[in-house]
């Protein structure tokens, strides 16, 4: 394990230069530069003070990282087939609800309509895959094609549906409004 190398992630992680660092810790920028490359080794003292201005113990520093999961495989997305709704939703990252977007594949059968949506502090991207989708956002209106993209703040009430004769296709990205 290098401790360095972790100790210059975590503080890259917490928006702290090396300079910002050796202030609050009272070392100096030289000396946190050693530790992270690895040409020095900080004392234990120096290394929970150091920890502690991160806001980190040393149990949570030293606890094996998770890999990060990268590729989420066709045969591992939730259908939901609400197809006598008039609509098939496909969540693309079944563990979206632990990241900041949430991409979802949508397939509306013609002029069907996919539920109205209250305002919230989230922003939404809307990709036409195929066919037309149509997107009520408050009191405008906008009608994307196969290829166009629609993106929005969702502060107002919006609805998308599908104006068309035939079924449509879209990738809908949103962010968490936490």
């Amino acid at each position: 394990m290098d401790i360095g190398q972790r100790l210059k992630t975590l503080r890259q992680i917490k928006g702290l230069t090396q300079e910002e660092l050796a202030e609050r810790t009272d070392l100096s920028k030289g000396y946190i530069s050693q530790i992270e490359s690895g040409y020095a080794s900080p004392s234990m003292d120096t290394f929970l003070s150091i920890l502690e201005v991160m806001n980190t113990d040393p149990s949570t520093f030293f606890k094996k990282q998770s890999e990060t999961r990268v590729l989420y495989k066709a045969d591992q997305q939730h259908c939901y087939d609400e197809y006598d709704e008039g609509y098939v939703l496909n969540w693309l990252v079944n563990q979206s609800h632990d990241f900041e977007m949430d991409p979802l594949k949508i397939t509306l059968r013609p002029h069907a309509k996919y539920k109205a949506f209250a305002p919230s502090n989230s922003e939404t991207f809307v990709y036409c895959l195929k066919g037309q989708i149509q997107l009520q956002l408050g009191s405008s209106e906008y009608i994307a094609e196969t290829g166009d993209a629609l993106y929005f703040k969702a502060n107002q009430s919006h609805c998308l549906s599908n104006p068309s004769e035939v079924e449509t296709e879209i990738m809908v990205v949103t962010t968490s409004t936490s």
